[in-house]
């Protein structure tokens, strides 16, 4: 038997489940909503939103998050780059996602399919700065899927580079 308990953690009331055998769950922390431009949505199996059944990010949201920087090369710059973004494990674990496959999808459509256990273990960001700034649309941005290419020969397949996708505004999760 199961039961529900509510408690205020962080400023935020939430919810531990006591499930049998005295183990407690704990609901994740509410997602605030964004108060500038969206710039990503994401959707479908996900256990955290703050928008309907879609949890949306806007650019200050994401910078507030863990980040990484790293410098490699692409198949579409010249030269080393410094990548600025959010570990996408780091996104999905903060919207209580840990399987099933993530679909990611630029403005144009363009989309491309990761398990979530590769997006997890794999290493890309949600890069959204290049070379210390804000990318713009014809830059790529403002949202970019990085792999650090040049630290392992698996980032630098043709299923890593097509998982690269750039203009990112979208996000779903599929079980």
């Amino acid at each position: 038997m199961s039961s529900v308990l509510g408690f205020v953690r962080n400023g935020v009331i939430a919810a531990a489940f006591v499930l049998g055998a005295g183990a407690v769950a704990f609901a994740q922390d509410a997602l605030p909503a964004p108060q500038g431009d969206v710039v990503l949505t994401v959707s479908g199996a996900i256990a955290v939103t703050n928008d309907g059944e879609t949890a949306t990010f806007d650019r200050a949201m994401l910078e507030a998050m863990p980040a990484e920087t790293f410098r490699t090369t692409t198949i579409w710059t010249e030269g080393e780059q410094e990548f600025t973004g959010v570990p996408l494990a780091a996104l999905l674990e903060r919207l209580g996602v840990s399987a099933g496959t993530l679909v990611a999808t630029a403005i144009n459509d363009y989309s491309a399919e990761m398990p979530v256990a590769d997006a997890l273990q794999a290493g890309p960001v949600l890069a959204y700065l290049q070379n210390g700034a804000p990318m713009s649309r014809r830059g790529k941005g403002p949202l970019w899927i990085v792999y650090p290419y040049d630290a392992s020969a698996d980032f630098q397949t043709e299923v890593a580079y097509s998982r690269s996708v750039w203009q990112l505004d979208r996000l779903t999760v599929v079980p």
